[in-house]
């Protein structure tokens, strides 16, 4: 036989071989779609992530990004389907217009759910496209009640509104306090003026006197022409609505200008940020908390353990809540085995959950039951409690 011929017939042989070798890796890239099964199920996540407010969106952006790390773990499945979690972030800047642009965004991409908006004037634009497009929302920090009164059964909050914060303040600085002559500033936002006029009615109902009534904005620094007017009331009290941005100028000014009132301000100011503005001038301060404060709270002490391990840093103020709101829209998923919010949505309203901010339940409108008021007074640059938490019925005496 031809030499040549049988190296032929053995070359041929060969690459057979080598055929027959290489079809179980075709029949087994060909049987493993199963990262392609897998169902990615979008979270929007809505903060100012810059400006003057991006420590406290940072704050709630990163409690979403914990939840759904923690849901990915579990290996969830819905429908039958393995799901991942995806956090969209996005920056709202807390401006009403850029919020309503994120909205579409998010309503574009076909999320499933929306976490925020942080702030009351950027939530309320939004919440109408959400509500458009059939997206569920749940607030962790919106306060002002206006963003439930709209009448939409996709839009939940898990804090208290600003009506129950204004009366619980207003009874403490008039009851404990002693404080009869108020002055009330505000800033002008959604926030700030809605929080300052409930502040000012339950004040003047639990017997206190409003003797000065100013404004000014959420991007001011000079405040002296406001409390050179005001100082001339001699106030016992000044009530601030606004964020701690300009509350801790605010009072810096006041005591420069010798005005030696009690500051008050809601949740806006109860950060470790106007303490580090205010300095020394902060001290015996009052704030609220629409909440139970962290000592109360079940779940604090694990989740700041957890949240200090995956952010090195320190919780501002709402990711404990955008942290349960995640848990909320993922629990509301796993029982209706829908990531759909057609599917999903009616279950949110049914949620009774032990969160990390204690039981989470819903009134038909989409406000949390028996929402909460806690109080702080700043001591040694510091926050520390000095009321219980107020029920929203307590706090409504």
């Amino acid at each position: 036989m031809n030499p040549y011929r049988l190296s032929a017939i053995a070359a041929a042989a060969l690459t057979l071989a080598a055929c027959n070798n290489a079809e179980p890796q075709q029949d087994a890239s060909a049987s493993a779609p199963a990262a392609a099964q897998e169902h990615v199920v979008k979270i929007g996540s809505a903060n100012p992530l810059t400006g003057p407010f991006a420590h406290w969106g940072r704050d709630a952006d990163n409690g979403v990004q914990l939840a759904a790390e923690e849901a990915n773990a579990e290996k969830l499945t819905l429908d039958g389907k393995p799901v991942r979690f995806e956090v969209i972030s996005e920056d709202d800047q807390a401006d009403p217009k850029v919020a309503t642009q994120v909205a579409q965004r998010f309503v574009d991409a076909g999320v499933a759910a929306v976490i925020g908006h942080l702030t009351s004037g950027a939530a309320i634009p939004a919440s109408r496209l959400y509500n458009d497009a059939g997206i569920t929302m749940i607030a962790g920090s919106v306060t002002s009640p206006k963003f439930t009164e709209q009448g939409y059964n996709n839009t939940f909050r898990i804090i208290a509104n600003d009506l129950q914060q204004g009366q619980a303040l207003a009874k403490y600085a008039v009851t404990e306090l002693k404080s009869k002559r108020i002055a009330v500033i505000d800033d002008r936002t959604t926030y700030g003026q809605g929080l300052a006029d409930d502040f000012a009615k339950a004040t003047e109902a639990a017997g206190g006197t409003i003797v000065k009534r100013e404004y000014t904005t959420n991007s001011a620094t000079d405040f002296m022409a406001i409390l050179t007017s005001i100082k001339g009331e001699k106030p016992e009290l000044i009530f601030y609505g606004g964020m701690d941005a300009q509350a801790g100028p605010l009072v810096k000014q006041m005591r420069k200008l010798g005005i030696t009132a009690v500051f008050m301000g809601a949740d806006g100011v109860n950060t470790a940020e106007f303490a580090k503005l205010a300095g020394k001038d902060g001290e015996g301060a009052y704030a609220s908390s629409a909440g139970a404060s962290k000592e109360l709270m079940p779940g604090y002490t694990a989740f700041n353990t957890k949240y200090k391990a995956r952010f090195n840093g320190e919780i501002q103020a709402y990711a404990p809540y955008t942290y349960d709101a995640t848990r909320v829209v993922i629990d509301a998923m796993k029982r209706a085995n829908s990531a759909d919010p057609k599917k999903y949505l009616a279950e949110v309203g049914k949620t009774s959950l032990q969160g990390v901010t204690g039981p989470i339940a819903f009134e038909s409108n989409g406000d949390i039951k028996n929402g909460t008021v806690t109080l702080y007074r700043l001591e040694g640059g510091k926050w520390a409690g000095v009321a219980k938490p107020a029920s929203d019925a307590s706090a409504a005496q």
